[in-house]
């Protein structure tokens, strides 16, 4: 078997779990506002701003990752802004890492939330606001409570997507050891270099944790009673 220790997995491992548990609270926090917002209004060219926010779910994660390179790279919009204003750049970090699989998971919340706001009764919000309250206490206290299901169908997905993000984040995070290297990145590394039984190891790993979370979520949603 091939020599390895803990570390080599535990470094992997835990880098996936940081960036992942910030990529699905990122990808939450704009699915639902994009999609509480998508499920009220009605526009012209509402139906090619839907598809461009559901983008990020079919197009490949190399395209995603140049698109990327190209908003923030030294020569890009907001990039070069940064780069110069506070000698910062989100590439080649654990930021990039997180930004490249929060665009990638994002859609998953984001069209669960909307079918969970549309499938809504809007009688629920009208007694509400008939009540007094707010368009944002309403939110809070009888939209969001009332679609939560659906949120939590998508953040579920969402992290396990992001347990798998390979191709954005190699592009935009590269692949660092102790830094930037997530388990997939780690799996692929090491099918490179031919440890295939290690290679195995960090695969079931990765299977059993991605398992794990969906079953404890599955388990805390039925005990809900949503």
């Amino acid at each position: 078997m091939d020599t390895f220790d803990w570390d080599s997995i535990r470094h992997p491992l835990f880098l996936t779990l940081k960036v992942t548990f910030f990529s699905t609270f990122f990808a939450a926090l704009l699915g639902i506002f994009f999609a509480y917002w998508m499920s009220k209004l009605r526009f012209f060219g509402r139906a090619f701003a839907d598809a461009v926010l559901t983008l990020p779910m079919v197009l490949p994660p190399t395209v995603l990752g140049y698109y990327l390179l190209v908003v923030f790279g030294k020569k890009g919009i907001l990039g070069s802004f940064l780069a110069e204003q506070f000698q910062y750049s989100i590439l080649f970090n654990l930021h990039g890492a997180v930004l490249a699989s929060t665009i990638v998971s994002f859609p998953l919340v984001y069209r669960s939330a909307k079918a969970a706001f549309e499938d809504l009764d809007p009688e629920y919000e009208e007694i509400a606001l008939t009540l007094g309250k707010s368009k944002w206490e309403t939110f809070l206290t009888v939209i969001l409570p009332l679609s939560w299901r659906g949120i939590i169908a998508g953040s579920m997905m969402a992290y396990a997507r992001g347990m798998g993000e390979f191709g954005a984040t190699l592009m935009v995070a590269g692949n660092i050891p102790e830094k930037t290297q997530t388990i997939a990145l780690a799996i692929y590394d090491s099918v490179q270099s031919g440890k295939d039984e290690f290679s195995l190891v960090l695969v079931c790993v990765a299977s059993i944790t991605c398992v794990l979370v969906l079953t404890v979520s599955g388990i805390l949603l039925k005990k809900s009673h949503w």
